[in-house]
């Protein structure tokens, strides 16, 4: 499944393997939603499919206002059922929503949650997930068995109802070498997922330089180096560093 970010396919064999889920990680100030949000755009835009993206962090019109930016009007694409925003941002502030799809106060339950997105998926007829974001969806998980029980059967359903999921996670700051960033929040998604691409800021020559590294990609080749993750006018595109 291409991508939608600019250079990204050419280091993935063209894509992330359909009906997967694919661990998506980085600090704040990352573009993780960005990320997730381009991929449900153009997956719309340029290959004729639908999508449906979960915000647990930010309300929906937010979003609709903050994408405009690189020329994305979600509300368009919601109007000609391309796309399904679904807010669970309410239900976390324990509010009811005004969005036509939405988590109710009191279903942040795994099971529900997952309900809500299956029915919406299979109404748009959806190929494409975003989850943002794990760390935000108010399960309780104690330790790590309970989270990989979690992340297994959210990537078993959604599979079964052939969509490929990006599943947005927030880790710690770090300040270290790239290679040493954090994968995950738990400790155990990057191995229940099918893929982890890990988003970073390094500080180079005095500049501070965003990159992305594919540390796991099941059934494809993929870049094991980082590579620069740059945010333009259209959104994201990667680069290899210069040797």
């Amino acid at each position: 499944m291409p991508t939608g970010i600019v250079g990204l396919d050419d280091l993935l064999e063209g894509g992330f393997p359909r009906k997967r889920m694919v661990l998506l990680s980085g600090a704040t100030g990352t573009c993780k939603s960005i990320f997730g949000m381009q991929f449900i755009v153009k997956g719309v835009s340029k290959y004729d499919e639908p999508g449906v993206f979960v915000s647990f962090d930010e309300q929906p019109e937010k979003l609709r206002e903050d994408m405009l930016r690189f020329g994305w009007d979600l509300k368009e694409l919601e109007d000609g059922n391309k796309l399904a925003l679904i807010d669970a941002s309410s239900a976390r502030a324990g509010a009811p929503s005004e969005e036509e799809n939405s988590i109710m106060p009191g279903q942040l339950d795994l099971d529900k949650i997952l309900l809500e997105i299956i029915g919406t998926a299979r109404r748009i007829k959806a190929k494409r997930l975003v989850l943002d974001s794990l760390a935000s969806m108010g399960l309780q998980m104690d330790g790590d068995q309970d989270a990989r029980r979690a992340v297994l059967k959210t990537s078993y359903l959604l599979a079964r109802s052939g969509l490929t999921t990006l599943l947005i996670t927030e880790v710690p700051s770090f300040t270290g070498s790239i290679g040493q960033v954090p994968m995950s929040k738990y400790g155990v998604e990057e191995y229940v997922s099918d893929g982890v691409v890990v988003l970073g800021k390094i500080s180079l020559a005095g500049d501070t330089i965003r990159n992305l590294t594919i540390h796991k990609m099941r059934g494809t080749k993929h870049e094991i180096n980082p590579v620069m993750l740059e945010l333009g006018k259209t959104g994201l595109s990667v680069k290899k560093f210069r040797s």
